[in-house]
């Protein structure tokens, strides 16, 4: 993997590259904390009777990106990469050390094509998901995406922490 750099956040810009900063802050943190571990290690799970392991969640992240950017801002059906019927928490339950380096790469994929989706958005702009009531913005989205990897960059530090001691940012 290459080197993970992480820029803050702008404190004083528009709402858009406020919200654009802090999402990418977040979606950098995710890959520091996978960032010069083994295979191995990031299929590691963190405590039974979980299945949560630091791949897991980049593959789990890839499912979301998809999701909100590309199902709901495009109308787009994308088949799913990770999760069957049978195996619905896949993207956590067959994580494969062998295919580690191809699931970070599908992730940054995800993450470029996220952004180019939304670039051609206002904030305002509404949309509807699949077989949910109501409309939603691209604003929402955003506040939206911001909680996600928050929480799930909660759950990465503390499986990096039981892997290798390294904590924090």
């Amino acid at each position: 993997m290459c080197r993970v750099t992480r820029t803050d956040p702008p404190t004083a810009a528009s709402e858009r590259d406020l919200l654009q900063g802090f999402l990418d802050f977040h979606r950098q943190t995710l890959l520091l904390k996978v960032a010069d571990l083994s295979a191995e290690q990031l299929v590691q799970r963190s405590a039974e009777p979980s299945s949560m392991s630091l791949l897991g969640l980049v593959r789990h992240l890839t499912e979301v990106e998809q999701y909100w950017f590309k199902t709901c801002l495009t109308g787009e059906v994308v088949p799913d990469r990770y999760w069957t019927d049978e195996h619905p928490d896949g993207d956590f339950d067959l994580v494969d050390p062998a295919q580690a380096d191809k699931d970070l790469q599908i992730y940054q994929d995800a993450v470029r094509e996220s952004d180019r989706i939304v670039s051609r958005h206002a904030l305002d702009d509404p949309f509807r998901r699949p077989r949910r009531e109501g409309i939603y913005s691209v604003r929402y989205l955003y506040i939206h995406m911001i909680e996600e990897y928050a929480r799930h960059n909660g759950h990465a530090d503390l499986l990096r922490e039981r892997i290798d001691g390294r904590v924090g940012e």
